[in-house]
């Protein structure tokens, strides 16, 4: 067994009162993490899924006036979503206001029906 001499004890330890441990918190490194950044959000665009009168008159007038006619250039400049506008442009080339340049599977570019 093991007998402890009464050198070797330690002393009793100082009670602190709550005001004195609050200050202790607040000045301890632990206390003042690093902040992260929350990184950067991107703006979320309200794009329309469905034409109101206004915006498919502005389609019919505007559009087959622009050199270049493409899905996210409709999407960006009308506010519409891209569903959307692949089927404005497909609308827009049936009626024959619009003529395709490149027909690929993923872009769909059209330029203005010029009067040749």
């Amino acid at each position: 067994t093991l007998a402890f001499s009464s050198s070797l004890a330690m002393a009793p330890k100082e009670q602190k009162s709550k005001e004195q441990k609050a200050l202790a918190a607040s000045n301890s490194s632990k206390g003042r993490r690093k902040k992260w950044s929350k990184g950067k959000n991107k703006e979320k665009v309200n794009n329309l899924v469905l034409f109101d009168k206004v915006t498919y008159d502005k389609l019919i007038a505007e559009v087959p006036k622009y050199k270049m006619i493409t899905q996210s250039i409709l999407s960006d400049r009308m506010r519409i979503g891209g569903s959307l506008a692949r089927a404005a442009i497909k609308h827009l080339a049936e009626q024959g206001l619009i003529k395709p340049i490149v027909k690929h599977s993923n872009q769909l570019i059209y330029t203005r029906a010029t009067n040749v």
